[in-house]
């Protein structure tokens, strides 16, 4: 996305409330201008590899009652399916999910990933904001905006009308996705936007009530399905897939012609390229473990002290980027 189109979405995100009612967004699936993207997509090259689930409430305004329970993690592991309806896990009352991918996510051309909820129609929508992070500390989200009026409570089965929200998951029926670009979150020295490792999906609460509510990037109360107390409350995540991320964009031109050895490794690990390479390796949760920049063919890290398991050497000259699977012994 180019500079112009992000400057406007900060400027949105300061305008007061009276001129943002003005805005509407693009609708439900199959009406023009329609953002959602199906899980069949072509363009998703790659699915959640892991997620930690904190469970959130059956309502947050009753916390002895209990959390949610309904699925498992590795129910929004891997690709979404057409029996989606039951393979998620359900978040409850200001529950969250972290996960992290098999490469980094990037900020390439258009949308970068798609997050992916159960809704059985819609006008059903359970939403949850997504926020992300390339160091697994620092997270930062999408410009957010709700313009559902909460002037009255959406009940545990009410109705949302899409054109009201925007970059907010949970947007359109299951099997879609509700997509994001990463380019649209504003720049700062904590994010790398082609190194994004983990991606945190928290439920929005939904209620109006002021001193429990969840609200967007404007101050507004987003005002969803509340109370939906039962196991399957809450924002339902069947999946994220990843459209732009290190292994598409080191498929590019140029390449860039890079190997290691040994791999298998068992304490010193080799990286020859061509030189003028900045070299990365992070494990498979996205745990950056050594980094450098060199001009020289031959380079090499003592690996000695890592734990045994995978890891990833990312090398990337400007141009293109490229990643390689180890295995240290």
């Amino acid at each position: 996305m180019n500079r112009n189109i992000i400057a406007v979405l900060c400027l949105l995100s300061t305008l007061p409330m009276s001129l943002l009612a003005q805005q509407q967004f693009d609708g439900i699936v199959g009406t023009p201008g329609c953002k959602a993207i199906q899980f069949t997509d072509s363009r998703f090259r790659d699915w959640a590899k892991t997620c930690t689930v904190t469970r959130g409430f059956f309502d947050i305004a009753k916390p002895d009652d209990g959390r949610v329970s309904f699925g498992t993690e590795a129910n929004a592991i891997g690709a979404v399916t057409d029996s989606g309806a039951m393979d998620c896990i359900s978040l409850g009352d200001a529950g969250e999910a972290i996960l992290t991918f098999n490469y980094p996510i990037v900020d390439g051309e258009g949308f970068d990933f798609a997050v992916f909820e159960n809704s059985f129609s819609d006008t059903f929508l359970e939403l949850a904001t997504v926020e992300v992070s390339s160091d697994g500390v620092n997270y930062f989200g999408f410009v957010t905006t709700s313009l559902t009026p909460t002037d009255v409570q959406v009940d545990g089965f009410g109705s949302i009308d899409a054109t009201k929200i925007n970059n907010i998951a949970g947007k359109y029926k299951g099997g879609w996705g509700t997509p994001f670009d990463i380019a649209e979150i504003p720049d700062t020295p904590l994010l790398d936007k082609n190194n994004i490792t983990h991606v945190k999906i928290r439920d929005v609460i939904g209620t109006i009530i002021d001193s429990l509510a969840t609200r967007d990037s404007h101050g507004n109360i987003i005002n969803d399905p509340y109370p939906t107390p039962f196991a399957s409350g809450g924002f339902d995540l069947s999946g994220v897939g990843v459209i732009n991320n290190a292994l598409s964009l080191s498929l590019g031109e140029p390449q860039i012609r890079a190997g290691v050895y040994p791999n298998p490794c068992t304490d010193r690990l080799f990286v020859a390229s061509a030189g003028g390479c900045r070299i990365v390796i992070y494990n498979i949760y996205g745990q950056k473990y050594d980094e450098l920049t060199t001009a020289d063919d031959t380079v090499s890290f003592d690996l000695s002290t890592y734990p045994s398991g995978m890891y990833l050497v990312e090398i990337s000259d400007g141009m293109a980027r490229k990643t390689i699977k180890v295995i240290k012994q």
